[in-house]
């Protein structure tokens, strides 16, 4: 890969390409949903978020070849995680739209009105299309389903269709009923809401947080997550979870009465029991919705929780039955936004960190200020690029902006503050850990250390190893790595599972029960399965997902290995710039050594093999290439349907296809297959081919 040192003058990088940009939006955009919903431990701003959400809609709308199955434009949210029981929902929870302006909320209320006439028929008049404002609470929603009226689960939201079974951590909040109040119930009930910390429960959770010398959570929003998955319900107990309830549906038939509009089911379910945000209003007109926006906008401030915007809902059940749901939305219900919130401070300092791939990140040391419910002192600057189209200098004063994110971003500076003598920042030349040359590669905005031996790099890969999506060892966290690097004790993962516990004990606070403790939790990650020591190992661009996927194509490390480019680009959902990262960290002799150790220490390599279908595999030696949306069908649906009857699937036409899936909206994958001569196939047909391996028609 060809390099360049940071402060080189030479031209700058080329603009990347459409398909490019793409790339690194869907690559930038997962990780960061898989950071939020299956850490709990977010990074990315949610201004930021919905911006490149944003670009990357724009992107696929100009060019609809760019769509990809692993877009997070083309899903509801992101799968669970498997610390906790993954049940099906009954009924699905759809995320929102959302809209940052008024102008879009009238853009949505044109789009519905113009839908609803192509389905009213012959109805002369609209049914109740008032509106039903409902502030939006930033916390964790919740689906709550009770039988004869007796609370029997309680489950996050999950992907929308999945989540997680945490009854237990449910029970213990006060303001959800265990049993519904009334009489002649329903026989199911299914309730929606939001659970969330108060502010002042949050910052004394804080407080006894720093003075036990534990980490501070970093808003109520992440600090009401965490809680809800605690393996322990007394510790969900103690925190004081608080809850909103704000929809529900009725399931069989009865005498007890059901209601007709949204506003009549916020009332019924302050009669079943549960508190329901007082702050909502019904408004007849868009004027009226603006008004309650702008009231709130302002007043927001002084509520004892935080909201981050509206939910704006059609008041009418009947109507929003008749307005349904796109693949993704609701029609029938928008979210408007607030801007962020600004705050000015003054940069008192510019700090240089390496992160685990060697990437240099600048962070700007600011005044304390506070933003969102949180004291905010650090800020990213992303990249040299970033520094010098802000000209961020020690001594500005800036404008920082936070939504409730984990991480602010500085948003402009203010010239006409600064101090006289301030001078332009320029990244380091070499690394500020271990001495040696900087790179800047010459596709990317990001200067980067490129010594695998630089602490900083080993300290954040043994991190990552140990966190709990990869390897899970329980007691290893970033103040042990930095200890045990210090000592010479950890210079590589591999490293891990030479460790005694006599070597440990005498490490600051470490006795001799925690040493022995450690040594099990490293040595009881041998037993993680393959896909997890591939995620750990780092490699770029590979996460969780593609690394479940990888791992399920070349089911052990020998496979993945001496795979080509080419067969790797090959598996449905990995890219050529995944590929190309993957084939390139197998070529590096270091890495092969790397995974001679850990194949030494026993780690698990390979997958488990899979049990024999029962089913007749009518679809074996066969190809498809799925493209476009199917009318019924999820492709990721469509793919695994083809997998379980025998065939492959690949994300890219070529020769070897035998047959391509099209739907609506395809692209250049058709164009390619016509070109082929490929069979092409609608979902109808796809369909019958696999009714004779699923033993009836579907």
């Amino acid at each position: 890969m060809a390099a360049k040192p940071p402060n080189s003058a030479t031209a700058s990088p080329q603009a990347p390409t459409p398909a490019q940009r793409a790339a690194e939006l869907r690559n930038l955009l997962n990780q960061a949903s898989y950071e939020y919903y299956v850490l709990d431990a977010p990074t990315l701003p949610d201004a930021v978020y919905d911006q490149l959400y944003r670009e990357l809609q724009d992107l696929e709308a100009a060019d609809p070849t760019l769509i990809s199955p692993d877009s997070p434009t083309q899903r509801v949210g992101d799968r669970p995680s498997s610390q906790f029981t993954s049940i099906r929902h009954n009924i699905p929870l759809y995320s929102l739209e959302n809209a940052f302006n008024l102008a879009e909320v009238a853009t949505w209320d044109t789009r519905w009105r113009r839908y609803y006439a192509t389905v009213a028929e012959a109805q002369p008049a609209l049914p109740d299309s008032a509106y039903v404002c409902e502030l939006k609470i930033d916390g964790s929603a919740l689906a709550l389903t009770y039988e004869n009226g007796l609370l029997v689960r309680g489950a996050t939201r999950g992907d929308g269709v999945t989540g997680e079974d945490i009854t237990p951590n449910v029970r213990t909040i006060r303001s959800i009923p265990l049993r519904l109040k009334g009489e002649h119930l329903p026989p199911v009930v299914e309730v929606r809401g939001e659970a969330f910390l108060p502010l002042d429960v949050f910052q004394q959770i804080n407080q006894e947080r720093e003075e036990a010398g534990e980490a501070l959570f970093a808003n109520p929003r992440n600090a009401a997550a965490g809680t809800l998955r605690q393996l322990d319900s007394r510790i969900v107990a103690r925190r004081r979870l608080d809850f909103f309830a704000y929809t529900l549906h009725l399931a069989g038939d009865g005498d007890f009465p059901k209601p007709s509009s949204q506003w009549e089911a916020l009332d019924l379910l302050q009669t079943l029991g549960f508190r329901v945000n007082p702050n909502r209003k019904l408004c007849e007109s868009l004027e009226e919705v603006r008004q309650f926006a702008d009231h709130w906008e302002r007043a927001r401030f002084d509520l004892p929780y935080l909201t981050d915007g509206l939910v704006i809902k059609l008041n009418g059940l009947a109507l929003q039955e008749r307005l349904g749901f796109t693949q993704k939305f609701p029609r029938w219900a928008i979210a408007l936004k607030y801007p962020a919130e600004e705050a000015p401070t003054v940069v008192q300092g510019i700090s240089v960190q390496v992160g685990r791939t060697g990437a240099v990140t600048p962070v700007a040391e600011l005044a304390p200020v506070q933003l969102a419910g949180t004291t905010v002192s650090r800020a990213t600057l992303h990249n040299a690029d970033f520094i010098a189209a802000l000209d961020v200098r020690v001594g500005d004063t800036v404008i920082v902006r936070k939504a409730g994110e984990i991480i602010p971003e500085v948003v402009r500076v203010l010239p006409e503050l600064r101090p006289a003598g301030a001078e332009p920042f320029q990244l380091p030349t070499h690394c500020p850990v271990c001495g040696q040359p900087l790179v800047r590669p010459e596709e990317e905005a990001v200067t980067r250390c490129v010594n695998s031996s630089c602490p900083a790099i080993v300290r954040g890969s043994l991190v990552h190893w140990a966190s709990r999506q990869a390897l899970d060892i329980n007691g290893l966290g970033e103040k042990w790595v930095q200890q045990l690097g210090d000592r010479g004790l950890l210079n590589s993962v591999a490293d891990l599972y030479d460790l005694t516990a006599e070597q440990l004990i005498g490490i600051d606070r470490m006795g001799k029960k925690s040493a022995e403790n450690l040594v099990r939790a490293i040595a009881q990650s041998k037993t993680q399965p393959w896909w997890r020591v591939l995620f750990g190992l780092g490699i770029r661009h590979v996460g969780a997902v593609n690394a479940q996927t990888l791992a399920e194509a070349f089911p052990t490390v020998e496979a993945l290995a001496a795979a080509e480019e080419s067969d790797i680009a090959a598996v449905y959902g990995i890219g050529p710039e995944i590929a190309r990262s993957v084939y390139q960290w197998f070529r590096v002799p270091a890495n092969q050594a790397l995974v001679e150790r850990l194949r030494a220490a026993g780690l698990t390599l390979a997958g488990e093999a899979q049990p024999a279908s029962d089913k007749p595999q009518t679809l074996a030696g066969k190809t498809f290439v799925l493209t476009g949306t199917l009318p019924t069908l999820k492709r990721d649906e469509a793919a695994e349907r083809i997998k379980a009857a025998g065939g492959k699937v690949t994300s890219s036409v070529s020769k070897k296809t035998d047959f391509v899936v099209v739907g609506e909206d395809a692209g250049s994958k058709l164009e390619k297959a016509i070109a082929l001569k490929i069979t092409q196939l609608s979902e109808a047909d796809l369909l019958k081919l696999l009714s004779n391996s699923e033993g009836a028609s579907p």
